[in-house]
């Protein structure tokens, strides 16, 4: 149950923080002037999880008063909505590992030049036409990236996990804390090699294809001068 709950968050984090990590980016193309808003939103990298955790739980709390607030004016029970949920949870990973998305994508649109997408509108092209035959293959490489980054490291992530989870939701990362923190070692080892593993796969299967590319480009040259 636990390796699926760290499957299943570390996959949701990293299709939210792609997905802002690509608005992020063509924000930052399109307005030049939200660029430092863009790289702060990105600092979250810098700062330690326990403290991400603890920021993020007093946002909670406060917008949790505000919210309680709004809920028993319209006469109804607020309770307790935000923390201690899942939300809460992949919010911190966001704020902790946005920069991991960012970077890649950022990096990949920048392949996109501005005379690409003006030669394409030329030729009557629309915009997702474009988006689909020219940013699309031209960004995969970073998109991917940031995918399998954010994956890894959000399924190894402790301190945000831990302040902010659900009662009894345990994941890879807290059932190894748990483990070891009673000194059980044997029972430790499975899920923390599950988290190796989780981590060692996709990167390296990551890296081949960034091998094979490379020597597709390397080889291409090559060809076509023992054509001519």
């Amino acid at each position: 149950e636990f390796a699926r709950n760290s499957l299943f968050l570390s996959s949701a984090t990293a299709a939210l923080a792609v997905f802002l990590g690509l608005m992020m980016a063509y924000g930052g193309r399109l307005y030049p002037r939200t660029r430092p808003t863009i790289e702060f939103s990105a600092m979250g990298y810098a700062i330690p999880g326990a403290v991400v955790g603890v920021g993020v739980a007093a946002t909670i709390a406060m917008s949790q008063g505000a919210l309680n607030g709004i809920l028993v004016f319209f006469g109804r029970d607020g309770g307790i909505l935000l923390f201690g949920s899942l939300m809460a949870l992949v919010y911190a990973y966001l704020v902790r590992f946005m920069a991991v998305a960012y970077r890649p994508v950022e990096a990949s649109l920048g392949k996109v030049t501005p005379s690409m997408d003006m030669a394409a509108r030329s030729l009557g092209a629309s915009p997702m036409t474009t988006l689909r035959r020219i940013h699309a293959p031209l960004m995969g490489a970073g998109i991917i990236a940031g995918v399998v980054l954010v994956f890894v490291d959000v399924m190894k992530e402790l301190p945000a996990t831990l302040f902010l989870r659900p009662i009894g939701y345990d994941t890879l990362a807290t059932r190894v804390w748990q483990f070891t923190a009673e000194a059980l070692w044997v029972e430790a080892s499975l899920p923390a090699l599950t988290i190796v593993l989780a981590g060692v796969i996709p990167v390296a299967i990551l890296i081949r294809g960034s091998r094979r590319v490379r020597d597709k480009r390397i080889s291409s040259p090559s060809r076509e001068s023992v054509k001519g």
